[in-house]
């Protein structure tokens, strides 16, 4: 007995496949559950414009894998957002499980990144940390 499983899927970004997460940013709809049937990974598309900023936030389940394409990005992180981290095109961050992060932009240009995460269905495990937003500037 042969288990069903999704074919192989080609997928192109483009400005009308966005969804707005929970985090508060704006993902190119990618690879996940809901758009090819994956069943462990899910990959998206995230710019962040000069300025922005998510919302405090940690995925309970799930680690996350970032590498940066183009721009500069930041990031606070740990239980009080008490560490900061700076990235820029062709780095590559790891956020392990359940760890609490608020990345940003401090610009002047966009800051674009590849994002891969261990869960297939990407905002599930999303919890949001409105006690720690005051912690950071």
């Amino acid at each position: 007995m042969t288990t069903a499983r999704p074919p192989c899927r080609k997928m192109r970004p483009s400005a009308d496949q966005t969804y707005a997460g929970k985090q508060g940013f704006s993902y190119f709809e990618g690879i996940a559950r809901e758009t090819t049937g994956s069943s462990a990974i899910c990959m998206h598309l995230l710019t962040i414009p000069p300025g922005g900023r998510a919302k405090a936030h940690k995925h309970a389940t799930h680690e996350t894998a970032i590498f940066m394409l183009e721009g500069t990005a930041a990031m606070f992180w740990g239980d009080a957002l008490e560490h900061r981290m700076d990235l820029a095109a062709g780095d590559l961050l790891y956020i392990p499980a359940d760890m609490p992060h608020l990345p940003f932009n401090p610009g002047p240009g966009p800051a674009r990144a590849v994002i891969a995460r261990t869960d297939p269905h990407e905002q599930e495990s999303v919890v949001l940390l409105p006690e720690l937003e005051h912690l950071v500037p």
